[in-house]
């Protein structure tokens, strides 16, 4: 039976320089990332070794460096970004990241964009 692990990381929270607006563009502002990640555990579940599992602590440092490094207009960008990093790692079969932007609107908590990946099938 094939095991299929998701791996959450909750409220990673980030300043980075997001947005469009003369403010945004001189001050970092806070996000919010949120992000699941599904690799085949079959192996971490059988052996119980830190080798066969997917090291998130290694991609959370890489999204930290990332975000923290670069400059954004838009949300999707940023998301779009991270995902494409995750991508590359084969173990990986699906993500999913939710990034938010508090206090970007005045009456709201936050704004966020969801964006999605799957691994394709080969053919």
């Amino acid at each position: 039976m094939d095991k299929v692990a998701t791996i959450n990381i909750k409220n990673l929270r980030l300043r980075t320089f997001i947005g469009f607006n003369k403010e945004e563009r001189e001050k970092k502002q806070d996000i919010v990332i949120n992000l699941s990640i599904c690799y085949p555990a079959l192996k971490a579940a059988q052996t119980d070794d830190i080798y066969n599992a997917y090291n998130y602590r290694t991609l959370t440092k890489n999204i930290i460096t990332f975000v923290e490094e670069n400059n954004f207009l838009l949300l999707e960008k940023m998301a779009a970004d991270i995902l494409a990093m995750i991508a590359q790692e084969n173990a990986i079969l699906s993500a999913m990241i939710e990034i938010d932007k508090p206090h970007a609107l005045r009456f709201a908590d936050s704004v966020s964009v969801v964006m999605h990946y799957k691994k394709q099938e080969d053919k």
